[in-house]
């Protein structure tokens, strides 16, 4: 297919718009944000109980990296009948419990999801009202056919190559890819919403369940350190340099005489 050349007013009155729109809106989302935060109790030992979890579900999915003797020392930590820390008691309540016994939780988490949803509604309503079927750019590098649906939203155009992006797929490339911006620009992040759900889970976490299960998991699981093949490969890698230099040495001296 042909390159397209694309109208220099597509970019004054449809790209640049909707990207200065999503920065402005995620910067009234931020300021909004932290009208609504309120200054929560914390709950230090459920928060401490909840990072064990989240450490011991750590160790267990990377503990081919540690040493036999250090996954043993971590899971006799975690793990000892006695004095191990999923072997002590929890009175920590269900989230279903905690939100009956502390209404504003739900509360918050209301306004929070209020401030995630209604934004992101508006505005990919107001893109697909005004700017829908524009191609905006290209990607400057070949693609596959499983990125049509991704870039070219909007578009059913099956002669349109595969690396042309259209007006509602920048919306949502701009949705996902201004963290990094409101990040540098804002200083710290109120919109990150991946971390934000995250913090929810894990403060409404069961722990009395979560400790069983994990306390099962490192207990069940038979460890084996990976990294004894990487250590046969460098040695390998390390002989075959080393005769190698040495060849090369013999070649050369061979030469010069």
């Amino acid at each position: 297919m042909e390159t397209l050349r694309l109208d220099g007013d597509i970019r004054n009155w449809v790209l640049i718009p909707i990207t200065v729109a999503m920065f402005l809106v995620g910067v009234l989302r931020h300021n909004f944000a932290k009208l609504l935060r309120s200054d929560a109790k914390v709950d230090l030992k459920a928060l401490r109980e909840a990072q064990a979890v989240i450490r011991a579900e750590r160790i267990r999915n990377n503990a081919g990296y540690m040493q036999g003797a250090g996954f043993r020392q971590r899971r006799f930590f975690f793990c000892d009948k006695t004095t191990g820390v999923f072997s002590q008691k929890t009175k920590k309540l269900n989230p279903q419990q905690q939100m009956m016994s502390d209404p504003s939780m739900m509360t918050d988490m209301l306004k929070k999801n209020l401030n995630m949803i209604v934004p992101q509604m508006l505005t990919a309503a107001w893109v697909n009202f005004f700017f829908t079927g524009f191609v905006v750019g290209k990607v400057p590098f070949p693609l596959t056919q499983r990125f049509r649906g991704m870039l070219q939203r909007g578009i059913e155009l099956q002669s349109l190559d595969v690396t042309y992006i259209s007006s509602l797929s920048w919306y949502f490339l701009n949705f996902f890819g201004l963290r990094g911006v409101f990040s540098l620009c804002l200083g710290q992040n109120e919109l990150d919403d991946a971390q934000a759900m995250q913090q929810q889970m894990a403060m409404g976490m069961d722990t009395g369940r979560a400790f069983v299960a994990v306390k099962e998991n490192l207990d069940m699981m038979q460890h084996d350190f990976m990294l004894h093949v990487a250590e046969q490969r460098a040695e390998r890698l390390l002989r075959r340099l080393v005769s190698g230099d040495s060849t090369d040495q013999a070649r050369a001296f061979a030469t010069a005489e």
